[in-house]
This record gives C-alpha cells, structure tokens and sequence, in this order.
C-alpha cells in the first residue's frame, strides 16, 4: 500500500471540507492510505503530518473553511525548509501529494516537484479569485457566489426603501471575476473591474436619464483590485444627488455553507487528482475547461496570466 497526502495552501475556500471527505474515501477505495498535512505548508515544515480515517471527515461536506487548516508560509520560499518538508513526508513513506491552492502553492508545488525523487504531486484550484490560468473554474467560486447573491439582493431591499446608491465591493485580489459575475446576475446598474477601462461621467447622462423615469436607487458593484469604492460613492452623491452607502463584503465570502456544484466539483477534482497519481502523472494540476477535466503542466498554470472569458465581458 502507498501513502497520500492532502494539504490545503493560501486562502480557505467553501468546498475543501468535501474535497478532504472525497480524499479519504477515494483513496481508500484505491488502496491507498490517507494522511492530512495540518496547516498549509507550515504543516509540511513542522512535521504536522497525520494518518487519516473515515471519522475525520464525518460531517463536514456541508462546513466552509478546512477542517486541516490552511496557511501562507513564508519560511517556505526557503530551500532548508522545503528540504524539511521534503524529508518530513518521506519519513511517513508518502508517495503521492495533493495541493489545494491557488498559483502561489502552485509554484511551492513546483520547487518541492524539483527537489525531490520518489514522490509526485498534482494541484487542484482552489480559490474564490477565480484567477488560475488554464482553468475555468476552481473551487469555492460558486460558493462565494451565492454569499454575493444573497447579500446584494439584501441590500437591493434596503436601497430602494431608503432610495440610495448602494456600492458593495467583492473580493477577487486582482480579478474581477467575482464582481462581474455578481453585478450581471444581480441586475446591478453599475459594475467596476480592472479588466474593463471606465469613466464614471460616462455613466452620468444614462443614470440622470433613469432617475427623471422614476429610477430611486442604484446597485454598483465594484472589485476591491480597484480600490475605488469610496470614490464611487462619492461619485453616486455629488453628481447625481443620490445619497449612498458602502459595503465591504470582505471575507464572508470565503466561508459559508458549501453549494451543491462545489461539492460535486470537489469530488470530481479529487478524483481526477487521485487517478491521475496513480496513472503516473508527476507534477500537473487538474484544470476544468469546456466542461473537461484536464491535467496541464504546472508551467501552463501558475506561470501564466489569467483572462476572464471574452464572451462574459461583453455581457456588461
């Protein structure tokens, strides 16, 4: 029997807990022992490596965050330390190693592939930015977009009681997918990302138009790469005469109860993961595109940008 292990890199997402349940028993499953890596990389460095069983993922599809933990490790840029993490999984003779993260784990992903023999590794997405190149898709994306839904759709209640502008900034690091997504399928008026150059007066004649048809409120949804909330805000009072608030969603939308589709994802991902291993793949990461799982070289991934889909772009 072979070892495996598991570790979850960088920001927390809504769908690790299924991943790790999907981990256990597949692997299980495949002949395989299951071993969790506790907190991130640091977990790697300090030998924070356990056997895992059934029990441990008992209950925890439907939970957000990581029952492991996750971490961004500075000490691991450093190759003495990569070296401890290296020798720590062969003292539990692991063989195979899965990473959920974004592409900063990725890259540790890659260092550790090169400066070790006998183990091999593969990478699953696994960040709510939605910024990995060569996937469509990572995990907790969905999740988080529902948090986005429900609190836009609260706050649409609220601002058209009161007849104010409503600015609600979303996570995405330097990707506005997030914002995009949610501004289109929330109906918003306004919506900000650095992938679409804009001119706030160029909104001005359209909303002054709509305000004299009776419009009395407005939803604007602007990504944090920006940093523009407060301006826009401003913008909503002094231009057009609407009085208007700020929301920052901030990290309520990397926790939550799970989506459907990302528990379906994440037992997919797993599964392509754990087959690949054991197929032979070395050091690749399991990209979702055109409704296909496929393995791609970490070069293709962490090593290069990503570009939100053209065709959802034109949608604003």
């Amino acid at each position: 029997m072979k070892n495996i292990a598991i570790v979850c890199s960088g920001g927390d997402v809504s769908g690790m807990n299924a991943a790790l349940k999907r981990f256990v028993e597949y692997s299980i499953a495949k002949g395989l022992t299951p071993y969790f890596v506790q907190n991130g990389y640091e977990g790697l460095i300090d030998n924070n490596i356990i056997k895992a069983k059934y029990s441990d993922v008992a209950g925890i599809i439907s939970k957000g965050g990581t029952k492991i933990q996750t971490s961004r490790s500075k000490r691991f840029l450093e190759k003495h330390y990569r070296i401890q993490a290296i020798k720590n999984l062969k003292s539990h003779n692991i063989s195979y190693l899965i990473v959920l993260g974004g592409d900063g784990s990725f890259k540790g992903m890659q260092k550790l592939s090169n400066e070790c023999n006998n183990i091999s590794f593969s990478g699953i997405p696994a960040t709510i930015d939605n910024d990995i190149a060569g996937t469509q898709y990572c995990l907790g994306v969905d999740t988080a977009l529902n948090v986005i839904k429900y609190a836009i759709d609260a706050i649409r209640d609220t601002a058209s009681s009161f007849e104010r502008a409503f600015v609600v900034e979303t996570m995405g690091r330097e990707c506005g997918y997030l914002a995009l997504v949610s501004a289109i399928t929330s109906g918003a008026e306004m919506c900000l990302i650095p992938e679409i150059p804009y001119q706030l007066d160029h909104h001005k004649a359209s909303f002054k138009k709509q305000i004299n048809k009776g419009r009395n409120y407005f939803i604007a949804v602007v990504s944090e790469a920006l940093d523009k909330s407060e301006e826009v805000s401003k913008w909503f009072e002094e231009e057009l005469g609407v009085e208007s608030r700020i929301t920052v969603l901030g990290h309520i939308q990397r926790g939550g109860n799970t989506s459907v589709h990302d528990r379906l994802m994440a037992f997919k991902f797993v599964t392509h993961a754990i087959d690949g291993l054991l197929d032979g793949k070395e050091c690749s990461v399991i990209c979702y595109s055109d409704c296909r799982f496929k393995h791609k070289k970490i070069e293709d991934v962490a090593f290069k940008k990503y570009y939100i889909d053209p065709d959802l772009l034109d949608l604003v």
